[in-house]
C-alpha cells in the first residue's frame, strides 16, 4: 500500500522565499479545531491495525476530487471495529498533538459509526469521551469533543447525533459539527439538530464554504447559528460576507492543504487565508485529515509561514483565535494567551 502524498504545491519541506523567523512554531501554543478522528491515524498504525485484523490496508492516497476522498476515508473505518483499536488511535492522536505544541484539541468524532459496537450512539460517544479524557491526562492536552453529523445521512440520523451530544454537553462534549459533501445537502435539513445543540449550550461548528460558495456560509450563520465555521474560505468571494465575519468575530477553522488537494484553492501561495486575515476575519489553522493529506498541524503552520507567507504576528493571531473562540477551559485560555504573547515578544 502506498501512503505517499504527491502534493508538491504544498510540501512543507520546500524552502521559504524569504529568511524564516527563528521563532519555533512548535513552541507556539495552538488549538486544533478541525481534525477528524479516523483520518488522524498514523500511517504505521493503519498498517498495524489492518495486520491485526488480517485485512488489506485501505488505500489512503491517489484520490481525485471530494467523492473519491470520501471513499478512501470510509476505508479507514474497517480497521477500527475491534476492541481496543479506538483506544490506541485516541492515545496516539493526543500524543501527536502534544508533540506539535497543541494546547487544546477539539476533535471531530462520529459516534453513529460505532453505535453497533457500543449499543447506541450515546454509548459510543460516552466511550469516546472516556478515551479522550484518559489520553488528555496522559499527554497534557486539554480537549473537547465535536460529535459530527453526516449531512448526507438525513435529518433523523442528525438528530440522533445531536441528542447524544446534548446528553454529554459539559461532560467532554463542547460542540456539534456537520460534515460531508455540501452539494445537494443543505444545512437547513439539520436546523432542528443545531437548535437542540444551542439549547444544550454547545457551540455550533458546521463545515461550510468549501465545495459550495458564500451562500453555504451565510446559511450556516443565519439558519444554523454557527459560532465557528469549518473551512469557510469561499467567503472571500463575497465582500459583504467577509465584512460580516470580521464584524461578528465568527472564526473560520481553515485547512490550507486540504483546500488545495480537494480543488477548493488552485495554489497554496494564493490561499485566501491571507486576504481573510487582512480583512479582519478570525481564522485558525488546522490539518483536517493528515493521513490523507499529509501534513499535521505543525506542518500546516510551517506551510502558512513559508509557502503562504503569513507573518509571525499573523500566525500568533491565528493561534490565539484557535483558543479564544472555543469553549476551552478558562485556565487553558489564560495560559495560552500568556505564552502566545511571550512567543511573539521573544
Amino acid at each position: 500500500m502506498s501512503i505517499s502524498h504527491d502534493a508538491p504545491k504544498v510540501a512543507a519541506t520546500q524552502p521559504a522565499e524569504e529568511a524564516a523567523s527563528e521563532r519555533s512554531l512548535k513552541d507556539l501554543p495552538k488549538g486544533h479545531l478541525h481534525l477528524h478522528m479516523e483520518a488522524a491515524m498514523r500511517p504505521e498504525t493503519l498498517q498495524a491495525l489492518s495486520a491485526k485484523l488480517d485485512i488489506e490496508p485501505p488505500t489512503v492516497s491517489g484520490f481525485q476530487g471530494f467523492s473519491a476522498f470520501s471513499g478512501l476515508y470510509k476505508g479507514l473505518l474497517a480497521t477500527l471495529h475491534h476492541p481496543g483499536h479506538l483506544d490506541i488511535l485516541m492515545d496516539q492522536i493526543f500524543e501527536d498533538q502534544a508533540a506539535d505544541g497543541v494546547a487544546y484539541l477539539e476533535l471531530s468524532v462520529s459516534p453513529d459509526r460505532y453505535a453497533d459496537d457500543y449499543g447506541s450512539t450515546v454509548a459510543a460517544l460516552d466511550a469516546l469521551v472516556d478515551m479522550a479524557r484518559t489520553a488528555s491526562r496522559v499527554h497534557g492536552v486539554a480537549f473537547g469533543l465535536m460529535p459530527t453529523i453526516d449531512r448526507t445521512a438525513g435529518p433523523d440520523a442528525g438528530l440522533r447525533v445531536a441528542d447524544a451530544a446534548a446528553q454529554l454537553a459539559g461532560r467532554g462534549v463542547v460542540s456539534l459539527g456537520l460534515a460531508a459533501d455540501e452539494r445537494g445537502y443543505p444545512g437547513i435539513d439539520h436546523r432542528e439538530s443545531f437548535a437542540l445543540a444551542k439549547e444544550a449550550g454547545l457551540q455550533v461548528t458546521p463545515h461550510a464554504g468549501e465545495l459550495v460558495g458564500p451562500e453555504s456560509v451565510q446559511e450556516a450563520l443565519d439558519v444554523l447559528g454557527a459560532d465557528r465555521v469549518l473551512h469557510g474560505v469561499r467567503s472571500v468571494e463575497d465582500p459583504e460576507l467577509v465584512a460580516r465575519l470580521a464584524g461578528t468575530g465568527v472564526s473560520l477553522d481553515v485547512c490550507p492543504t486540504s483546500n488545495v488537494l480537494l480543488d477548493v484553492v488552485d495554489d497554496i501561495a494564493a490561499h485566501p487565508i491571507t486576504a481573510l486575515l487582512k480583512a479582519g476575519v478570525r481564522c485558525s489553522i488546522n490539518a483536517d485529515d493528515p493521513i490523507l493529506f499529509g501534513p499535521n498541524i505543525l506542518d500546516e503552520y510551517e506551510i502558512c509561514r513559508t509557502r503562504i507567507g503569513l507573518s509571525d504576528e499573523q500566525l500568533a493571531t491565528c493561534a490565539w483565535s484557535s483558543i479564544d473562540t472555543t469553549l476551552a477551559p478558562t485556565e487553558v485560555k489564560a495560559e495560552s494567551k500568556r505564552l502566545i504573547d511571550e512567543w511573539l515578544a521573544s
